[in-house]
Parts: C-alpha cells; structure tokens; sequence
C-alpha cells in the first residue's frame, strides 16, 4: 500500500467512527502509526506526533467542535509538518544553467526532459544536454524522451569527457533562455562521482544545482541528501517515483529534516508527470479534498498556451467543432488515466467510484477518437448537419455504435457550453455529473 493510500485510510476510518471514544480513537492511532512507519518515517518522530494527537483529542473540552473533526484538523497538521510546511518554487530566468545531479537510476535523464518541458510551457525556449558518458545509451534515451516533447537535445554519444561535449555546444546553447544538463551518476556516494561533478560544475557554472533523489529509497534520502550537499552547492531537491511508492512520507520527512528545499515531485512518466511540491495540497489531495491549480497545471501542460489561446478564440467566435473536442479528448489522455484526473477535483477525489464505470467511460473516449475520425471535414465543423443517415454511415466506418455516436455529439454541446464561461470548482462537479462520474 502506497502513502497516500495509508493516510486515505487512516481518515476513512476517522470519517466511518460513530462514536470517537477511548477505543476507537487508540485504534485510529495504531492504523496512523503503522502508515507512517510502513512509509518509512522515522519511528520516534511517529510515537512522538502520535502521542501528541492523543492528549490533545482527549484533553479537548472544545464546544463548537466535534472530536472527529479535531482529530482529522491535528493529524493534517502533523502530516504536513513531516513532509515540510513551505512551499518552494524553483524561480527561473533567461540564461539559466541548471545542473541536474544524483546516483545512477535516480530518474536524472527524465527529468531533466520534464522541467525542460516545464519551462517550454510557460514560455521560455529550452534546451537539454546530455553530460553522462558512462551510461550506456544515456545519450540516445535523453535525445528520445526530447523529441517525443519538441525540446532540442544536444548529446555526443562518441566522446567520453564531459567537458568537451559542453564546449563543443556552448556557442549553439547560448541562443536558448535556459538550459538543463543531464549528468552521469554512480551505483554508489563515492569520490568519484563527486570529482566529475564539481569538474563539470567549474566550467559550466550553473546558476542551479538540483539534486534527483527516488522516493522509492525513503529515509535513505537523508544521506544523499547530506552526501551532496557537504559535496556541492546544492539549491533544492526533485523526489521522483512519488507515484504509488509506500516509502514517500520517509524520503519527504528525511528531505525536511536535512533542510533540503524539495521544489518538484515526479507523479509518473509521461512529460507532464511532474508537479512544483505544495505540501498543504499534497495532504489535501490524499484527503480528499482536491487540488483544482495542480489540475489546471496539467491541462496548461497538456494543452500548450498557443493551444489554450487558440481554443479561447474559437470559443468567442463561436467556432468551437467536434475537431476542438477531438484535440481536447487527445489533450485528456495525455493527461493520464480519467482515475489520476479525479484526484484533483474537489468533491470527486474522495469518491468511491467503481473501477469498471471509469473503465467504461475511457472505452468510450476511444471509440469517440474512431467516430471523429470517420466523419467528414464538413460533419466535423459543423456536427448540426449529422442526420439519421449520416449517423449510420459513420457507424459503419468508425464499427461505433449509433448510441455511442449519439452520446458523443451531447456531450460535445455540453463542453461547449462549459468552456464558454471558464471553469470552477462548481462547474468541475457539474460537469462530472454530465459525464455520468456522478449519479
């Protein structure tokens, strides 16, 4: 079982009591105690904040307040004082170096690709280079990921000194607002590593240096983390692997106790799968209680400005077709499955919604792709003129049911009508409703 799902279940457990006694409430502390420890939290620090929420609950003689809602407001609040209370953003200007550094397997080459794309989205032009010349194929899986996000990778997979693979680039990156170098790392912390690393460092002399750490590993974070930073100067921390990993509360908590700003999470592995790391709403969105500016983040990252901007034009002029909707469906899963989507909707990410209905309704996202695609150029602008005869012969070309097709054109008018006004947290639920998410 993962973090997040741990503490999920530690406040379902909190939501299902009847009565908060005595019993019940040493039976939550267990279920708590055994989450954090499991996610590799240190064990006294766990003791320590659990007896605390104890003797506050039982202590309590509060009016206006339920004991329930003071456990679940106390343990929120040690839950993020674990993981780190701030909120760190990694601020970034042109002709920015930014080295990116740590043990072999970290997820270096990936995620320097990832904040590449980042900062390409918010409208800096960047570039990535790759440095690791001890990594079999390092150079060819940086130029891969790359390509796959339109972001100019330069690598030289023949030469072996690092420095001269900058030299030979550094006129050419100087035409880019911010670069991100890709370094080689080691099985292990040792002289080497760090020799290279502060070689690099001294001709590159970048204006960031982030440290790339697996959440997988959990408290052994803190020792990278202190390896590094006795080592070099270090700006902050990127935890990877923070998807579904039960050790994620350790390498967060051993981040925090080192002092170790952590400015991003990797969430998965596509090239928007990363996340600037908010503490408050991480605890938010594990709770329940969604995270609608993370969600938005996505979308920005999905979609693209020039896209956004594009989309709000036709909106105004009235012109948005079934070809906007098919880029919005394509915009969708790129995003990630419709279940990793919920999270981040208030009102949605708490819900017990069966697995074989979100099933479905992504089935139905495909088989939508299939019937655009059948249509003519003339249905797709303007779905209106589709009748009874144009129906059935889309549904032989695209082998869509007529039901399925039908359903599609209803919900292309209600999108249509959603994003015409922007949305809100309101319009987020209700649209989801539309959607048949909600009963």
């Amino acid at each position: 079982m993962g973090f997040a799902d741990g503490i999920k279940k530690v406040f379902t457990k909190i939501k299902n009591a009847m009565f908060l006694d005595k019993k019940e409430l040493d039976s939550i502390i267990k279920e708590l105690q055994k989450t954090l420890i499991a996610s590799d939290v240190d064990v006294g620090l766990v003791l320590e904040i659990t007896r605390k929420i104890k003797s506050k609950v039982l202590e309590s003689d509060l009016k206006n307040i339920e004991k329930r809602e003071l456990l679940t407001k106390l343990i929120y609040d040690e839950i993020v004082k674990i993981l780190g209370e701030s909120k760190y953003e990694l601020k970034l200007e042109k002709n920015d170096k930014v080295l990116l550094i740590g043990l072999y397997g970290s997820g270096k080459t990936t995620t320097t690709v990832k904040l590449a794309f980042y900062y390409a989205k918010r409208g800096f032009k960047t570039a990535v280079v790759g440095l690791d010349v001890h990594r079999p194929a390092a150079s060819e899986q940086l130029e891969q990921y790359a390509k796959k996000v339109n972001i100019k990778a330069f690598t030289d997979a023949k030469e072996k000194d690092p420095v001269k693979i900058w030299k030979k680039f550094e006129k050419e990156l100087s035409k880019y607002d911010i670069v991100f170098i890709d370094s080689a790392g080691r099985d292990a912390m040792d002289k080497e590593l760090i020799e290279e690393i502060k070689k690099i460092a001294k001709e590159i002399k970048p204006s960031h240096t982030l440290l790339i750490i697996p959440a997988d590993i959990g408290q052994a974070a803190k020792k990278q983390a202190e390896f590094f930073s006795k080592a070099l100067n270090i700006d902050g921390v990127i935890l990877t692997r923070m998807d579904g990993t039960a050790k994620a509360g350790g390498a967060l908590s051993s981040c925090k106790e080192v002092n170790a700003k952590v400015y991003f999470i990797g969430v998965g592995e596509k090239p928007n799968d990363i996340e600037i790391f908010d503490p408050k709403k991480y605890v938010a969105r594990i709770l329940g209680l969604g995270d609608l500016e993370s969600l938005l983040e996505k979308i920005q990252l999905s979609v693209g400005e020039k896209e956004k901007k594009k989309i709000e034009e036709r909106l105004k002029e009235g012109k948005f077709t079934l070809v906007d909707f098919y880029e919005q469906i394509k915009a969708m899963q790129k995003m990630g499955s419709l279940r990793k989507l919920m999270e981040f909707i208030p009102g949605l990410s708490n819900m017990k919604i069966p697995s074989s209905l979100i099933d479905v309704q992504e089935k139905k996202l495909k088989h939508w792709k299939y019937a655009i695609d059948s249509m003519t150029p003339e249905e797709r602008e303007n779905p209106e003129i589709i009748n009874s005869s144009r129906l059935s012969r889309i549904s032989r070309g695209s082998h869509v049911p007529i039901s399925e097709i039908k359903e599609l054109l209803k919900q292309y008018k209600v999108l249509k009508e959603f994003l015409g006004g922007g949305i809100d947290e309101k319009k987020m639920q209700r649209l989801a409703r539309k959607f048949r998410f909600l009963r």
